[in-house]
Formats: structure tokens, sequence, C-alpha cells
């Protein structure tokens, strides 16, 4: 009896220090692979599908359809960034003004803002689960700190504008293209890009295809921002 609780103690703290090891391995290895490699699937398309089967319907379909970025109509990384990170090419994946101003936001009780950074919604949409527990945040943050240390911005970018879910089960920006505008991603407007971009917060709550006042309002926003940005020449700062 007192030689064996050593030997469990011992088997313990192996355990306790095996798994953290472990899965900073797993996840170093998943981030430098999809620097080369594009995802054919994301943690939030298979949770969808999952979701879907679960209700019974057995007929739901995810569209997703992978594009480089250079088939991608340069309007919609451009709309994205001025819709939700315009300070995507400087931070190092945390934008810590839009944090505080989100924090200040909210101590006095307005609505809800999340000041999460586009390296962050990549982290989480590829890896994670949705929510808002302190361990989905701190993991988000992990995955966000290898992503900004191993991807350039242009791969960053070209992952989120992939898996970016633009309506209910419609997964980047060609599948989203084909779905709402008949056409491929390589010839969206920059009306079009800033509509997509607009519904980002709430896919499954506002729609492209029928676009309402907020939608409208923000939509014309982003098309502002996207000139005052510098337009197509603020992607050459992502190469």
């Amino acid at each position: 009896m007192d030689e064996a609780a050593p030997r469990k103690r011992r088997r313990w703290l192996r355990w306790l220090i095996a798994v953290p090891l472990l899965f900073l391995a797993v996840t170093v290895v998943q981030v430098a692979t999809l620097r080369f490699i594009d995802p054919p699937v994301s943690a939030f398309m298979v949770s969808r599908q999952l979701e879907a089967w679960g209700a019974g319907d057995w007929s739901f379909r995810i569209a997703y359809d992978w594009r480089d970025l250079d088939e991608i109509s340069a309007h919609v990384p451009l709309a994205m960034v001025a819709s939700e990170d315009q300070n995507f090419a400087e931070h190092f994946g945390f934008d810590i003004k839009a944090i505080e101003k989100a924090r200040k936001s909210n101590a006095r009780g307005r609505k809800v803002r999340g000041g999460s950074t586009i390296s962050q919604q990549t982290a989480k949409n590829l890896f994670l689960w949705s929510g808002r527990s302190w361990v989905r945040k701190g993991i988000e943050a992990w995955y966000t700190l290898l992503i900004e240390t191993m991807w350039p911005k242009h791969r960053i970018i070209e992952v989120y504008a992939n898996i970016a879910e633009f309506g209910d089960g419609v997964y980047g920006a060609q599948a989203a293209a084909r779905t709402y505008f008949r056409k491929d991603a390589s010839r969206l407007s920059a009306a079009e890009a800033a509509r997509m971009a607009a519904v980002l917060p709430s896919p499954r709550r506002y729609s492209i295809t029928r676009p309402g006042p907020y939608v409208q309002r923000r939509t014309n926003a982003i098309q502002r921002q996207m000139r005052n940005i510098g337009g197509s020449d603020y992607l050459k700062r992502l190469d």
C-alpha cells in the first residue's frame, strides 16, 4: 500500500506533464501544416453538419469550395478588413485598442462588442467551437498566436475568406458568390463584397439576397471604409 501510492502520484504527474506537451505539439503541427495545405473542412462546418443531422435534417449539405486568394476578387478581403479589422496589417493577432473599446462599451451596458480580430476569428472558425467560455477563449488565444507566428498575413486572410460563414451552411467567398450572386468569387464587385461582409456578424440572421435596412447601411459604410483604408493598395501591405 505504501509503495503503490507514490507510484500512482508519479503516474498522475507524468500525465499532467505529458498532456499539455502533447496539446502543444499537436496544435503546432496543425497550424504548420495548414500554412501550406488548404483545409478540407473547418470545425464550424463539422459542427453545423452535425447539428443538422442531430435535428433529423439528413439532406442538409455544407456549401464550401476553396479558392486561392488570387482567384477571389480583391474586393472580398478588402471588405472583410474594412468591416471587421482595420488594423489587421499592423497587429500581432490581438487589437488592444479594439478590445479596450469593447470592454468600455460593454461596461456601459451597451450592445456587447467582441473586439475580435480576423486572426482570432480564423482560429475560432477553423479549430474550435462556438461559445463564450474562458477555456475556449484561452485556446483561441493560443491558436491565434500560432497563426500569427507561423502564417503570413496573406495566408490568414486567404483562409478566413474561405471558411467564413456567409449564410446557413454557406462557407467561403466562392460558395457565397455562387449561392447568392450566381457568379465566381473572382467576379464579385465592390458592392457585392461589401454586402457579403455586412452579414458576417450574424450570417444566419442577416441575408445577402434580401438585405434589410441594417445590412444596406452597413454595406454602404463598408464601401466607404474600403476606400478610406486605401482600396486595393491596402492588400499590398499583406504580402
